[in-house]
């Protein structure tokens, strides 16, 4: 899309305040009537928010690599008034790239006003002004190690969105709305997130005693203080040198921003924090010395008076923990709110469940979709809100269970190719810059996608034919993996797969091979429905990778996994079903061993027995079962595994069977798909 002339992308006036950078552009507009239609249009790099004469509107962009920044439209009718009217917006760049935003050393915004018919405003350096709010500390640690940054602020010295700007800088013309820098525009692929303003009412737990000495790290503060202090009332008024603590329940893990309105004293503290599951009867806080790193809290020194605190960045979780430091005696009369956006999905009638657990699971996994649907999917939405290429293929197959809706799909395939690597392989979390978590398997989801387009409802041939170059690179690309043997092998600083399981992951992997070959089979088939041209080597691909397989993983006593002569896992098993690598006799035995091991509770490694595959990975057990026709088998497996949740009252799907280590999460978008096998079976 084009932004109309003179816009263009405007930043601070200085141009290294990118470290945490918290900035505010306000512009001033008159209008001699109140208008009959007004559409804005604004992005940022990397976040936004936008208020209009003092009123909260809404945040944004959508996610985007550099190359197509999204650009969001609004109505905001309703909003301007005839007169004076305030446009603020805020915007953060953390200023580095994290598991949901590629950063390019540079912070901006660009926008623009349509009123009846006519450009009434854009970004520029004449009509906006332009301030960091530097009452956010740039000194901070992140939430994780998948997102941004913690907010650390002092509400006293902060700007808002009426604040007099009569002083503030010029900004600084960034580029030109396509440049060096972001290359282009596109319109957003999802619809705006609705957002709902909810006040909490009920603790489902309060703490009270003396305050701990203050810690440098907010969420060191805040555990220490949830350890120590004892549950009890909180009185009215808290004595000099009392801390407090509320906790709410959101009732299931939702992404969700915190907020409080309070009175306090100058320079007492609120820390903010969320987290997802109990340990016990106490709220599990996460210990940043995990492998996620987890320290989603926040702090806010308070000025004396009455003031709302609310956080910038959405945050995630299920319970949401306040707690109060009173430097002096205090009545601070809170009021708790927590903003949560929600996707504004039309959603489909569905044949309810008779079987009452079956029916406990539907629900589940339901809320679980659609607490995992964003701007586009999501995987955890406490842990990471980020969007995997892989995890992908369980949810769009959820979604379409309920929904017609193919927006959240459609901009995870353009995301992907939009991501890809000089060598054609695609990134693996979309959009991120993360080296380190490039999982080669996900290329092969992509293809999965591709043909999962190509049967919805809403699809069509025109994006396949769009990304078939990518994907014959792509399918080229893992060639050039093929060893002696015929086999495919990891590429050097990337991983086989990613997946909770105990699959050996010895090369030359079978189940790696095996969906490499379903790839090839997968775009075949592609090719042959859509009239698109296939490479001629992709048939004698698959048949030289469907004899080395043989060759090498198959013995007289079974499949197995690598050389280690490790028994083949249930995923190998699915895949060698899939890819028709066996008889059919054979399959059935393979099929059996499948539903053996799934419809055995015991989660544990059995000698004797194929690796139990993760509850993502059941999606594949269950198309090679649906292949087969055993449907009722697919439908008894969700009942036993996934009815354990819904008998344990948990209101989402988990991650893992387990979920035990500290930073496992106990809401997980690509564990819901069973709501698009109860739909089918």
């Amino acid at each position: 899309m084009k932004a109309p002339d003179p816009c263009v992308w405007i930043g601070s006036d200085h141009p290294f305040d990118l470290q945490e950078t918290y900035l505010w552009f306000m512009a001033d507009l008159d209008l001699a009537a109140p208008p009959r239609s007004a559409r804005c249009h604004l992005t940022a790099d990397s976040r936004y928010r936008l208020w209009i004469n003092g009123d909260y509107v809404g945040r944004g962009p959508e996610r985007s690599w550099p190359t197509a920044m999204a650009v969001d439209a609004r109505d905001v009718t309703d909003v301007l008034r005839p007169g004076h009217n305030r446009i603020a917006v805020q915007v953060y760049s953390p200023g580095y790239s994290h598991f949901a935003h590629v950063h390019r050393a540079a912070c901006g915004l660009i926008g623009w006003l349509d009123i009846d018919g006519q450009t009434a405003l854009v970004t520029d350096r004449d009509r906006w002004r332009v301030r960091r709010d530097l009452s956010y500390s740039p000194r901070v640690p992140r939430v994780s190690i998948y997102g941004t940054g913690v907010e650390d602020r002092d509400i006293a010295s902060a700007t808002t969105p009426l604040s007099d700007c009569s002083d503030w800088a010029q900004p600084r013309i960034v580029q030109p709305p396509e440049g060096p820098i972001w290359a282009s525009l596109r319109a957003r692929t999802t619809p705006l997130l609705a957002e709902e303003h909810r006040l909490l009412l009920t603790p489902v737990e309060t703490r009270f005693g003396p305050s701990l000495p203050p810690s440098e790290d907010p969420h060191d503060h805040l555990r220490q203080g949830y350890a120590a202090l004892p549950k009890a009332p909180i009185p009215e008024t808290l004595p000099a040198g009392h801390s407090a603590i509320w906790v709410f329940d959101l009732g299931e893990s939702r992404v969700t921003v915190a907020e409080a309105t309070l009175t306090a004293g100058a320079g007492d503290m609120l820390c903010v924090s969320y987290a997802e599951k109990r340990r016990g009867d106490d709220i599990l806080l996460p210990d940043p010395a995990t492998y996620c790193r987890m320290r989603p809290t926040d702090r806010y020194r308070l000025a004396a008076g009455r003031s709302t605190v609310e956080g910038f960045t959405l945050r995630g979780g299920r319970f949401l923990i306040f707690q109060l430091d009173a430097q002096a005696p205090v009545t601070p009369a809170p009021a708790f709110h927590a903003r949560l956006p929600a996707y504004p999905l039309d959603l489909r009638d569905t044949r309810p469940e008779r079987d009452p657990t079956l029916a406990a699971v539907q629900a589940i996994c339901q809320r679980t979709t659609l607490a995992c649907l964003q701007d586009g999917f999501v995987d955890s939405v406490w842990r990471e809100s980020s969007q995997w290429l892989g995890d992908v293929v369980a949810q769009a197959f959820a979604l379409a269970a309920i929904s017609d809706d193919a927006r959240p799909l459609r901009l995870a395939i353009e995301q992907a190719a939009a991501g890809a690597a000089l060598d054609g392989i695609l990134p693996s979390v979309l959009p991120g810059d993360v080296p380190a978590y490039v999982v080669t398997d996900y290329n092969f989801s992509w293809v999965e996608l591709l043909a999962f387009w190509h049967e919805h409802p809403n699809g069509d041939t025109d994006l396949l034919a769009q990304h078939w170059p990518a994907l014959i690179r792509l399918l080229d690309r893992f060639d050039a993996d093929r060893a002696a043997d015929g086999l495919i092998r990891s590429q050097p600083g990337r991983r086989l797969f990613l997946d909770w399981s105990a699959m050996d992951r010895a090369e030359p992997n079978l189940t790696y091979n095996l969906r490499y070959l379903h790839a090839l089979q997968t775009a075949q088939r592609l090719a042959a429905a859509t009239g698109l041209e296939a490479p001629a080597t992709w048939n004698h691909r698959a048949r030289q990778l469907s004899d080395a397989i043989r060759a090498a993983h198959h013995r007289a006593d079974g499949w197995q996994e690598s050389p280690t002569r490790t028994q083949a896992s249930q995923l190998a098993l699915a895949f060698l079903i899939l890819t028709n690598l066996v008889p059919p006799a054979e399959a059935a035995r393979l099929a059996d061993a499948i539903e053996a091991r799934s419809l055995d509770p015991d989660d544990t490694a059995k000698p004797g027995a194929p690796a139990l595959a993760s509850p993502f990975m059941h999606h594949y057990l269950f198309l090679a079962l649906h292949r087969l026709g055993r449907n009722a088998a697919i439908r008894r497996i969700i009942a036993l595994r996934w009815g354990r949740w819904a008998q344990a009252s948990q209101p989402n799907t988990w991650e893992n069977w387990t979920i035990d280590f500290p930073d496992g999460s106990a809401c997980h978008g690509f564990s819901a798909h069973p709501l698009g096998w109860l739909s089918m079976t």
